[in-house]
């Protein structure tokens, strides 16, 4: 992943733009007060036991709580590839993180599927338990997108770390793979919330708090975003301090 000061580039390529250029693409997410729980999947479509993952994830579309109490996101790692099929979701980055929660967070081991709320293993989502709801008082995180700018405020009326760092996902619905080879062969599998790019940029001190002011650089990624999602984190630590996200529209 790319860590710059404040600005970066994300890959980002939105098929809701007409070709006439006439729509752009705008954005806004607030989160409330009190914590927002980010769930991470750590997924592979060469892992025979993801796809009963991945169903349970995709439920979340219908869950009511969805953006505003609970912001999913599936990253698909890469080091199943090895046996018979390339994940064309994964990313080695993503691998790496979920190696880092593992040890941040105590759990056994790093295995797919593995699933994370606000940065710690979770297993509820095996006995059809719903996703846990933090109460915590939490900073309210702010994103909108105008035109290429995507602007990032977080505000808190309790003292902040002293570095904070937000990470900014492109997520991609509705998408679907044949399975020719691998542990799935001859499977159809189904995937939302899929990650399709994820990028990390410094948040400055300002008078407002925290923020940071990101270009959005528009270029051909493998499939088209549908949603997007945004966290705040300290420096030193990959468990979230508050998430907000929502759907992409054409204005």
């Amino acid at each position: 992943m790319r860590l710059l000061a404040t600005v970066f580039a994300l890959l980002f390529l939105a098929p809701a733009i007409p070709a006439d250029g006439d729509a752009e693409i705008r954005f806004e997410a607030r989160s409330g007060t009190e914590r927002t729980t980010l769930v991470e999947l750590y997924t592979s479509e060469g892992c025979s036991s993801c796809p009963p993952a991945d169903r349970w994830l995709s439920r979340l579309e219908d869950d009511p709580r969805l953006w505003t109490e609970i912001v999913p996101v599936a990253l698909h790692v890469d080091y199943w590839d090895y046996i018979g099929w390339t994940d064309r979701f994964a990313s080695a980055d993503y691998g790496q993180r979920q190696k880092r929660l593992t040890v941040e967070s105590g759990a056994r081991s790093v295995y797919t599927p593995g699933m994370f709320a606000n940065g710690e293993e979770w297993l509820g989502w095996r006995r059809g338990s719903g996703v846990p709801r933090d109460r915590e008082p939490a900073g309210e995180l702010e994103v909108s997108l105008s035109g290429d700018t995507l602007s990032v405020s977080y505000r808190s009326a309790s003292p902040l770390p002293g570095g904070l760092v937000v990470s900014v996902g492109l997520l991609g619905m509705n998408l679907s793979t044949e399975v020719r080879a691998g542990e799935n062969r001859g499977r159809r599998l189904e995937h939302d919330f899929v990650v399709l790019s994820l990028s990390e940029a410094a948040l400055d001190v300002s008078d407002d708090g925290r923020t940071a002011s990101v270009r959005m650089v528009l270029d051909g990624v493998a499939d088209s975003p549908d949603a997007l999602v945004a966290w705040v984190s300290a420096a030193e630590s990959l468990a979230p301090l508050q998430a907000a996200g929502g759907y992409l529209a054409p204005n």
